[in-house]
């Protein structure tokens, strides 16, 4: 059982709403295995109010905090530093204290193309649809640009989607835009970066009946969603995104405790309070 004493690391999510989290129980169910004296809790906090809270970070002395919706391109400017590949991605969701200087770093990209490898899932030499261009894909985005053979960015924002393919040619020139995507046929891997989903009567991304067996269809929210159950009819390979789930937070604990995560444990917890 997790105990509190004074000495106890606090660290926790900035995020707006975080109430449905799951970071909590993977991260203290890590903490209690390893006997770490630390704690990980749960910040509501609203978009106003970021500035706040990143200074609370410094006046509370917390160890650390992964940060997620609505804030992760937001929080850049008011950190002391931002590593190297954070900043390419414009997104941060974990940020390490050391001695109030705050450092902010981007594990989500790792975590999905771990969650891939995990999944026996290769984008080499595949080209790659990306729904969304918000800071899920722009992460994902860094990565996946350096395996498939091409990738393609789709968001109603033209403006924004048009934004991260110009970033990541830098990359890979062979990135670019879906127009639209009413032909499913010449992408080998469909990616769901959007919230759509997360509600229940959320619209679906992309129009199922054009998935054929043998596409690949991945969602990063954590959950079952009405896309993957019926591109799992069609036949498709499906990946939710737990994995991706686990292993960013698998890598942010190792960047705040500087010990190896103890995966299955995390694993365990996540699945244990789906």
């Amino acid at each position: 059982m997790l105990r509190i004493s004074g000495k106890t690391k606090v660290l926790g999510l900035l995020g707006y709403p975080v109430e449905h989290s799951l970071s909590p129980a993977m991260h203290n169910a890590a903490f209690e295995h390893l006997g770490l004296d630390c704690c990980y809790l749960t910040f509501p906090v609203k978009p106003e109010l970021l500035k706040d809270a990143v200074k609370a970070v410094r006046a509370l002395d917390l160890a650390g905090v992964n940060v997620t919706m609505p804030h992760k391109e937001n929080v850049i400017p008011l950190l002391d530093r931002v590593d190297s590949d954070a900043s390419f991605i414009g997104a941060v969701n974990t940020i390490v204290n050391s001695n109030g200087k705050l450092t902010g770093y981007n594990t989500d990209g790792r975590g999905f193309m771990r969650s891939l490898s995990e999944a026996q899932i290769s984008v080499n030499r595949k080209n790659v649809l990306i729904l969304g261009a918000g800071g899920a894909s722009r992460a994902i985005g860094f990565y996946l640009a350096k395996k498939a053979s091409a990738l393609f960015i789709y968001d109603i924002d033209r403006k924004k989607a048009g934004k991260l393919i110009r970033d990541l040619k830098k990359i890979n020139n062979s990135v670019f835009s879906a127009g639209n995507i009413n032909n499913l046929d010449k992408y080998d891997v469909i990616i769901n970066a959007t919230p759509l989903g997360l509600r229940k009567n959320d619209p679906v991304p992309v129009n199922v009946s054009l998935l054929k067996r043998g596409h690949i269809v991945c969602d990063l929210i954590y959950k079952k969603t009405v896309l993957l159950d019926k591109a799992a009819r069609k036949g498709c390979k499906t990946l939710n995104g737990l994995g991706m789930l686990l292993w960013q937070g698998a890598f942010a604990f190792e960047l705040w405790t500087g010990r190896k995560a103890p995966v299955e444990v995390m694993r365990k917890a996540l699945v244990k309070n789906l």
